[in-house]
């Protein structure tokens, strides 16, 4: 078979880029699996720390803030439950902005909902790039060593070729740990924190209704 002028030289091009990113892969394989294992202790932590708000808990406080006559009364309901102090200091910032009207009232609760949602997917966002280029990152680390073991494998050389082996299987199974860890962290966490979330948008379009309603009747009277 007749090389194509230039064809060798790109291919010495090719496969000194590549070799090149083994070192680079195999470093950002272990950083991924290092950050994984940290995470994973991360969880342990959240979860003994974290604040679980159950239906029953929620329905008694949307009729304690129903039955609120006035703002601090609001206020006082919102810090007896059981709720996150987070969420307890966003509804006291819904509570002390009723100088707006309902519309741009509700603009800001949404906007401060929106910041919790925002710090969540930050939190996310590194297990979730793990779990998606884990096994894209363990495959080129597979590949990679390939490329000598097959050259090997033309010499004659087995120890060589063993070592690339075992290095190709190495990376793959790191990948495929990584990305795996880090799925199952992001599942959970999601899961928390879309439930928080609810409960945080069930409480403050509560608040903000009752708020507003009262507000009504007192200018209805006067």
């Amino acid at each position: 078979m007749v090389a194509l002028p230039g064809s060798e030289a790109l291919t010495g091009i090719f496969y000194i880029v590549a070799q090149s990113l083994l070192i680079p892969v195999l470093a950002a394989l272990l950083i991924s699996l290092l950050y994984a294992i940290l995470q994973a202790g991360g969880i342990f932590s959240e979860y003994s720390s974290r604040i679980t708000t159950s239906v029953n808990e929620i329905e008694k406080l949307l009729n304690d803030i129903s039955e609120a006559g006035t703002h601090e009364s609001i206020q006082e309901s919102v810090d007896k439950s059981n709720i996150p102090q987070s969420h307890k200091d966003i509804v006291a910032k819904v509570i002390a902005n009723t100088n707006l009207d309902k519309v741009s009232n509700v603009a800001f609760a949404r906007k401060l909902i929106e910041v919790e949602e925002v710090k969540a997917a930050k939190t996310l966002e590194k297990t979730d790039i793990i779990a998606k280029i884990g096994p894209a990152i363990g495959l080129m680390g597979t590949l990679i060593p390939m490329g000598p073991g097959l050259a090997a494998l033309g010499a004659g050389d087995i120890n060589t070729l063993a070592q690339n082996l075992m290095v190709a299987f190495d990376a793959a199974i790191i990948g495929l740990a990584a990305a795996s860890v880090a799925f199952v962290i992001s599942r959970i966490r999601r899961r928390w924190y879309e439930d928080r979330l609810a409960n945080l948008d069930t409480i403050t379009e509560s608040v903000v209704e009752v708020l507003y309603n009262a507000k009504k009747k007192t200018i209805d009277i006067l």
